[in-house]
C-alpha cells in the first residue's frame, strides 16, 4: 500500500519557511529573525502567521516600513 502524503498548504510552506529563518543558527544566537512576505504568499496566511507568532511569551514583533517585521525573544532562565 503506497503511502500519499497529503499536499502541504499555502499557510504550511509558510510556517515552514520562517521556522527555518528563526530556527537558522545565526538568528538563534541574536534571538532575533528578520522575515517577509513573499510575493507568492497570501496576505491572509501571513496575517495569521503573525498572530500566532506574537501569542507566544516572551516574543516581540517590530514592523518595519520596508514589509519586513522583525521578531525577538528572550529565552526564559530556568530558576
Amino acid at each position: 500500500m503506497a503511502s500519499t502524503s497529503a499536499p502541504v498548504s499555502s499557510y504550511e510552506q509558510l510556517g515552514l519557511r520562517i521556522q527555518k529563518i528563526i530556527n537558522s543558527p545565526t538568528a538563534q544566537k541574536a534571538r532575533a529573525a528578520l522575515i517577509f512576505r513573499l510575493e507568492h504568499e497570501s496576505p491572509d496566511d501571513w496575517a495569521t502567521l503573525l498572530e500566532e507568532i506574537a501569542e507566544n511569551d516572551n516574543v516581540t514583533l517590530a514592523y518595519r516600513d520596508d514589509g519586513g517585521v522583525q521578531i525577538f525573544w528572550v529565552v526564559p532562565k530556568e530558576d
